[in-house]
């Protein structure tokens, strides 16, 4: 008997359909008379800097940041005419929709979402960017909508928002959409989504037991996002049969909510500062309360959507317990990266029910040797806040490792169960 190792065939190597478009359009412009030989940089040298990979978000891909952003890349794009420029967009796009699902319109790099924005009345010119608003994203290909509101105005109106370029994804079955030139997605979100989603299911081992609720205990609790953003955990906490009540000062990322809730088939309602005293004037100046939002019989809609900072949530809380009775906040979502610390008092606050259960999810970008001693931090600055006469159990029961940040620096949410101690 032949004991020899049959040799293994060998796959062909897949070629990155961008390299594949880049080819093509170099060898065009090589051999046009516009263009000579001389003038190119080295063709080898742009196809290494080139980039592989890219996320599409229907009708857009996104590139990695630095994408035709060497210095080969550079020269040679600002020498060509914005129609060469077009059409290497162009068959990129064309080749890439050849794996897609549909077709893909519009091309974009993603440099990040800067932590500060410029600001000239603020010292040393920069202010926190609060809002989150992806004020890199260098657009290649497409129209992506006005770069700015008019400078009579700060708010958007349903005109802006119909005008915008939407993009759009599908995760763990929940479809959510933005304007990428005015809010960001963290595609990185979707395992801890996906971890909302099975919290309370069975099989979390003995130790996790007071996790499990049935969806008929699940339907009558509810939840609180504070940083909401586009819906990334509201819609998981919806899902799950939650009420939620959430807070976001980008108007554009609650115009995304709006608009995904509806598509998910989730009843929705937007709540702007101070609406109650000026309700018709505030939802015709920002556009965001379309019809129906706000009818007559609205106070049951699953998802209540507060345009307005989250310092005010526990007084809105408040005023619903007031007007609708008893509200069992099962979760409470501190989301804001690289820290939400300003917010877990109040979430404290807000959590839990006499003789229940509730979980506080607080979000840090921690040094991974920090984890633990983070950890024992947080026990003790929630147990301070606890004490008082109503007695009340801490644990931070879990530590989740998200994704990293940088190296050795990890997007952890601390699970922090909150349970009523007696009197």
């Amino acid at each position: 008997m032949d004991t020899k190792t049959r040799p293994k065939k060998t796959r062909p190597r897949q070629i990155s359909p961008i390299i594949t478009a880049v080819e093509a359009w170099l060898s065009k412009i090589a051999s046009s008379s516009s263009t000579s030989a001389s003038q190119l940089p080295n063709t080898q040298d742009l196809l290494a800097s080139a980039p592989k990979r890219w996320v599409a978000y229907d009708p857009m891909v996104l590139l990695p940041s630095g994408s035709f952003g060497s210095c080969g890349w550079t020269t040679l794009l600002s020498s060509e005419p914005p129609t060469s420029t077009d059409e290497l967009w162009s068959r990129v796009l064309a080749n890439i929709s050849k794996t897609a699902k549909g077709k893909l319109t519009h091309l974009a790099v993603n440099e990040g979402i800067p932590l500060h924005s410029a600001q000239s009345d603020v010292p040393h010119g920069e202010d926190e960017n609060i809002l989150r608003s992806p004020t890199r994203l260098r657009t290649l290909y497409g129209d992506f909508g006005p770069a700015e509101l008019p400078a009579a105005r700060q708010a958007p109106t349903a005109e802006d928002f119909a005008s915008a370029f939407w993009v759009a994804t599908t995760q763990n079955g929940v479809y959510q959409t933005w304007a990428p030139r005015w809010t960001m997605f963290s595609r990185g979100n979707v395992t801890e989504k996906a971890r909302l989603l099975n919290f309370h299911a069975p099989g979390d081992g003995p130790n996790m037991v007071h996790r499990r609720k049935p969806g008929e205990e699940l339907g009558k609790s509810a939840a609180v996002d504070l940083y909401a953003g586009i819906g990334y955990f509201v819609f998981s906490y919806a899902k799950l049969g939650m009420r939620v009540f959430c807070w976001e000062l980008n108007p554009w990322s609650v115009e995304g909510l709006r608009r995904a809730a509806v598509k998910n088939k989730f009843s929705v309602r937007v709540v702007q500062e101070e609406e109650e005293e000026e309700e018709e004037e505030e939802e015709e100046e920002l556009g965001l309360l379309t019809s129906g939002v706000l009818s007559p019989e609205a106070g049951n809609e699953q998802i209540v959507v507060f345009l307005e900072d989250n310092a005010h949530a526990n007084r809105r809380i408040g005023e619903a317990r007031d007007q609708h009775g008893p509200i069992d906040i099962m979760h409470v979502n501190c989301g804001l990266l690289p820290r939400s610390d300003c917010s877990w008092e109040s979430g404290l606050n807000m959590v839990g029910h006499k003789g229940g259960v509730g979980w506080l999810h607080l979000h840090e970008n921690v040094g991974v040797a920090d984890i633990r001693k983070r950890r024992e931090e947080i026990l003790d600055m929630l147990r301070g806040w606890c004490d008082g006469p109503r007695r009340r159990i801490v644990d931070v029961e879990h530590v989740e490792q998200v994704k990293t940040f940088a190296p050795g620096v990890w997007h952890c949410v601390f699970d922090v169960c909150i349970r009523d101690g007696g009197d």
